[in-house]
């Protein structure tokens, strides 16, 4: 996979508009098991622990997407190391919805409000993606670098 990095001065990140379908908010502390539940039955082992290091700060690294009662998709900073978005990800059947997309404005508006100049998407699933919605560009990782190993 390819990291990524963004300029949170862009002005990509300011068009962020407004709907009435979701919203999207921090993760309060009644609230965690459920978004950790939810994580777990929907997405990766691993992201359950990344989301529950996001739910553990205050205020919270972990922030959802609601409609109603409803759990849509959820988004972290700061997890795994400082300055880096994710992990993120949107149930697959309200996909397409621009769920994604404003998780992932709001968490790097987030980033830039605690004082960062850049931020770092590690792993970047959707590279087109990213590069087309806030201009990440790709980070050069020379091959002698090795990815940091960790338990499965």
């Amino acid at each position: 996979m390819t990291d990524m990095l963004v300029n949170l001065q862009s002005p990509l990140l300011d068009n962020l508009q407004e709907t009435d379908d979701f919203i999207i908010r921090p993760v309060l502390p009644p609230e965690r098991h459920i978004v950790l539940g939810w994580v777990r039955e929907h997405f990766a082992e691993n992201w359950v622990s990344e989301c529950e290091v996001a739910c553990s700060t205050v205020p919270t690294n972990c922030f959802i997407a609601i409609n109603g009662n409803e759990l849509l998709g959820f988004a972290c900073i700061d997890t795994t190391f400082r300055n880096f978005f994710g992990p993120t990800g949107v149930k697959e059947e309200a996909r397409g919805k621009g769920i994604g997309y404003r998780l992932l404005v709001h968490s790097l508006n987030e980033m830039k409000n605690k004082g960062y100049a850049y931020a770092i998407i590690g792993d970047a699933g959707p590279v087109e993606f990213y590069q087309k919605k806030v201009g990440a560009v790709p980070i050069d990782n020379p091959p002698a670098l090795k990815a940091i190993p960790y338990l499965k």
